[in-house]
Order: structure tokens, then C-alpha cells, then sequence
């Protein structure tokens, strides 16, 4: 291991964009729940309310996660990558689930050998 590894001091890592992927997990089941983006706002507003805020690319736009849906997310624990350009949110999942299509979660379809999808929802 090299000394940058052991560093305590945070120094995310964002991209040309201005954005770090975050990983959004369930804390007690560790299951997967979606990939979004934060930019340094959210990130800071993240931390400061206990809630899960990303970017939206799509809006160019602040998003609280729940907050027309009423699903939001309450962070338990945050989690870095090892060169601090990747962020794990483990939260606890409120309302119906963390899928704007009102799924748990974001990962409800797999690939086939053949290249189509299949649903795989529990």
C-alpha cells in the first residue's frame, strides 16, 4: 500500500464535468439500489441534511432524492473509493423504492447471451 492510500483527508475526485458517481446501497442488505451522479452541491447538501441529493444530467438541476416521489433516502454511512472518485451512499430506502419506475431498485432487467433483456424482479 502506498501513503496516499492511507490518507484520512477527503479529496474527491471530480470528473471534467464536474460530477462523482454514487452508488446508492441498502445499508442492511447491501443490495444495489442505483448509480446516480453528484456534483460538489450535493454532495455538501448530502452531508449536511442526512438525505440523499444528487445532479441530475437530464435537468441540469439540484435533485433531492424523494422529494416529489416522497422515496428518500437516509443516509447511514458514506463510503470513497480508494482514489476518491466514487462515492457509496448506504441508506435506508423510504417509500416505495429507489427506481423512478417505482421499483426498488434501478437493476431489474439482465442481459442475455443472445443481447436481449429479461426482467429479473423478485
Amino acid at each position: 500500500m502506498s501513503n496516499s492510500d492511507e490518507t484520512t483527508d477527503l479529496q474527491l475526485k471530480f470528473d471534467s464535468n464536474g460530477l462523482i458517481t454514487a452508488i446508492a446501497q441498502d445499508f442492511e442488505t447491501k443490495e444495489i439500489l442505483m448509480l446516480a451522479f453528484m456534483n460538489e452541491q450535493s454532495f455538501k447538501k448530502s452531508l449536511e441534511t442526512g438525505e440523499a441529493h444528487y445532479w441530475s444530467r437530464s435537468r441540469s438541476e439540484l435533485w433531492h432524492k424523494g422529494a416529489t416521489s416522497g422515496s428518500t433516502q437516509i443516509i447511514r454511512e458514506i463510503r470513497i473509493d480508494c482514489d476518491q472518485d466514487a462515492v457509496i451512499l448506504l441508506i435506508d430506502q423510504q417509500g416505495d423504492g429507489a427506481c423512478h419506475t417505482g421499483r426498488s431498485n434501478c437493476f431489474y432487467r439482465q442481459i442475455n447471451k443472445d443481447g436481449t433483456l429479461s426482467f429479473i424482479e423478485k
